[in-house]
């Protein structure tokens, strides 16, 4: 992708439920006719917007791209009261919409984002141009087992401090603490040192993965055939979102196209940047082509 800096950008806050939700608008100076603006929507539950900022990228072509921190998280307000469900995320992303006037959407999330994306495709939403699907599951429980079977390529004693505090409830200990260094360098990001806006977005995620314990039964492989728009999945030879975990996503919605990054974990788009960010702007060209979007 050729490089261009003719960029600004706009932040700032939309209400919702009394709330303060915060978004940034990156756009070209020159945006191009029948871009259609790419949303994109973070993972955690929890992990604010920052560690996608090579995203911002895709502007160099003449196109829109809009993050927001969600509720509870990053720039966003964090109130302790609210009740943190997929029903109220799923709000939050409409509110969003409206708000900003994106009518019309390339709808991308990743890992968790990439979940809250299909439910808002699934919600039948109108104005999805397509779908990007990056490091995301169907199933929740199959990735947690997937990504407990991945320790078994740990050193022993790593697997067995993780699995000891894991079964204690002590996942506030140190020693927890580093045996998951052990696993994030091996299955969330394999850079060393991992990029700022990667230890940036982990520096504001707060005291807890909010929501992360309702999300837990959250499964749509039975849905996936309701899934009629132009998608895309991204995922990582290493990563915790195992390949049998997208191979289900690659089953259940027709004509999706599956990119693997061979030297990527869960974060291909920090690992393989120019790669990803060149797959990435394809698929959203030839979708605008082959529909003639204007």
């Amino acid at each position: 992708m050729q490089k261009q800096s003719s960029t600004s950008a706009l932040e700032g806050f939309i209400l919702f439920r009394d709330y303060q939700v915060w978004y940034r608008i990156v756009k070209p100076n020159l945006e191009e006719s029948g871009k259609i603006p790419l949303l994109c929507l973070h993972g955690g539950p929890g992990v604010p917007h920052d560690y996608l900022e090579p995203l911002e990228a895709i502007t160099s072509n003449g196109r829109r791209v809009i993050f927001y921190d969600q509720l509870g998280c990053g720039n966003s307000d964090r109130p302790e009261n609210a009740d943190y469900s997929i029903d109220l995320f799923k709000d939050e992303l409409k509110a969003i919409r409206n708000a900003l006037n994106l009518e019309q959407i390339h709808l991308f999330g990743q890992s968790w984002g990439g979940c809250l994306a299909l439910e808002h495709t699934l919600s039948q939403a109108t104005g999805l141009a397509s779908l990007i699907l990056a490091n995301t599951p169907a199933n929740i429980q199959q990735f947690v087992s997937e990504a407990y079977s991945l320790m078994n390529d740990l050193p022993a004693d790593i697997k067995e401090t993780i699995s000891k505090h894991e079964t204690a409830g002590t996942t506030q200990d140190p020693e927890y603490k580093q045996a998951m260094e052990v696993f994030n360098h091996c299955f969330l990001c394999r850079l060393d040192p991992w990029p700022n806006c990667l230890t940036q977005a982990y520096s504001k995620v707060g005291t807890e993965f909010r929501g992360a314990g309702k999300i837990i039964d959250w499964n749509v492989e039975n849905r996936l055939s309701d899934i009629s728009i132009p998608t895309l999945l991204l995922s990582g030879r290493y990563d915790e979102v195992t390949p049998a975990c997208v191979e289900k996503l690659k089953q259940g919605i027709s004509d999706s196209e599956w990119v693997m990054f061979e030297n990527s974990s869960h974060m291909p788009h920090l690992e393989e940047t120019e790669r990803y960010l060149q797959v990435l702007d394809e698929f959203l060209s030839r979708v605008e082509h082959n529909h003639s979007y204007s």
